[in-house]
C-alpha cells in the first residue's frame, strides 16, 4: 500500500467512508479558492448560483491547476489503495455554500445518478475552506459491510447543493449520522453506495469543496450514452471511456469546448439514469420530506 494502513482500508471497506486525510497546505488550499475566483469571473456571477452548474463542472478540462489537482499523488495514492493502479476520474465538481446561506443535501447516494458498474466508485472530498460542521460539512452513514442502492426520488428540492435534489425515499435510520468536519486543505473519501447528507451553511465565511470522483479503469457505464473521462494513473485496457487530453492552457477556446461536450452529454446521460432508477424502483409519487439537521 502507498498511503493507507491496512486499519484505514478495513475501515473503510467497512462504514464506506474515511476522513479526515491530509492533501493541501494552508497556502495551496488558498490557491484554488483564487482559481476559484477566477473561474467565477468568467462565469460573471458566483458558482453557487444553480444557472451556474456547468461551471461548477470539471474545472480540470479547462484549468492546468486542476488537471495536476486530480493526478495530485497526495490524493492518487490514497484512491489506489482502495481501487488498484488504473484510475480514471470520472468528473469533478464544486460544492459550494455561500455564508448563512439554505443550501443542503438530502440524504443520497451517488450511485443513484451516476449510472457506473460495478458500483467502486470513491469521490474524493476536498476542503479548500474549512468544513465545520456549522458551515454545513458532509454527515454519512456506515454501511456496516453491506452497502446497497437504495430507493430515491429526483425532487427538484428547493435549495439542494445537488441539481436533480435527489432524496432517499424509503425509511432510513439516521440516528448514527458521521459529520465529516474537515479543515482547510483535508480531504475525505465516501464510495457511491454510502448514504450522505449536508445541513445549509451557518457559519461566516464561504464553504467551498472539491469533490473528485475516481473509478477504476475496468469500470463501465450503464445507459446508452458513451462517456469521457481522464486517465489519471496506470493504464486503460478497457477503452470504455472517451479518454480526454490534458487542457492546453487556461480557458482555452478548445478547453472550454471540450468542457461544453463533456458536460452536455453527461447531463444527458443523467436523465436516462433518473428514468432507469424509476423504472427500477417504480417511480415514487409520495411527498418528499428532506430532514435537515438544526
Amino acid at each position: 500500500m502507498k498511503a493507507l494502513a491496512q486499519e484505514q482500508v478495513d475501515r473503510y471497506r467497512h462504514d464506506g467512508f474515511l476522513f479526515p486525510l491530509p492533501a493541501l497546505d494552508a497556502e495551496e488550499a488558498h490557491g484554488y479558492l483564487g482559481l476559484l475566483d477566477r473561474i467565477e469571473a468568467h462565469a460573471g456571477s458566483s458558482l453557487s448560483l444553480p444557472a451556474n452548474g456547468q461551471w461548477r463542472s470539471s474545472p480540470h478540462i479547462y484549468l492546468p491547476e486542476f488537471d495536476r489537482l486530480v493526478r495530485d499523488p497526495r490524493i492518487l495514492d490514497v484512491i489506489e489503495d482502495l481501487l488498484g493502479p488504473d484510475l480514471l476520474v470520472f468528473t469533478s465538481t464544486f460544492f459550494i455554500k455561500e455564508a448563512g446561506s439554505a443550501t443542503f443535501a438530502a440524504w443520497h447516494q451517488d450511485s443513484t445518478y451516476f449510472g457506473l458498474a460495478p458500483h467502486e466508485h470513491v469521490t474524493a472530498w476536498l476542503a479548500l475552506s474549512d468544513a465545520s460542521a456549522q458551515a454545513g460539512c458532509m454527515e454519512v452513514l456506515s454501511s456496516h459491510g453491506q452497502p446497497r442502492q437504495m430507493h430515491h426520488a429526483a425532487a427538484r428540492l428547493a435549495n439542494s447543493i445537488n441539481g436533480a435534489g435527489q432524496a432517499i425515499v424509503e425509511p432510513l435510520d439516521d440516528s448514527q449520522g458521521v459529520l465529516m468536519e474537515l479543515k482547510a486543505g483535508e480531504f475525505s473519501l465516501h464510495n457511491t453506495l454510502c448514504p450522505h447528507r449536508s445541513s445549509p451553511n451557518r457559519s461566516s465565511h464561504r464553504r467551498v469543496g472539491f469533490g473528485i470522483s475516481y473509478i477504476p479503469a475496468h469500470v463501465t457505464t450503464v445507459g446508452s450514452h458513451r462517456l469521457h473521462a481522464l486517465l489519471v494513473r496506470g493504464q486503460d485496457k478497457w477503452g470504455h471511456f472517451d479518454l480526454l487530453p490534458p487542457p492546453d492552457g487556461a480557458f482555452t477556446p478548445a478547453g472550454l469546448a471540450m468542457q461544453d461536450a463533456v458536460y452536455r452529454r453527461y447531463r444527458e446521460h443523467y436523465r436516462e439514469q433518473e428514468r432507469r432508477h424509476d423504472e427500477l424502483f417504480g417511480k415514487y409519487t409520495g411527498e418528499v420530506h428532506a430532514a435537515v439537521d438544526g
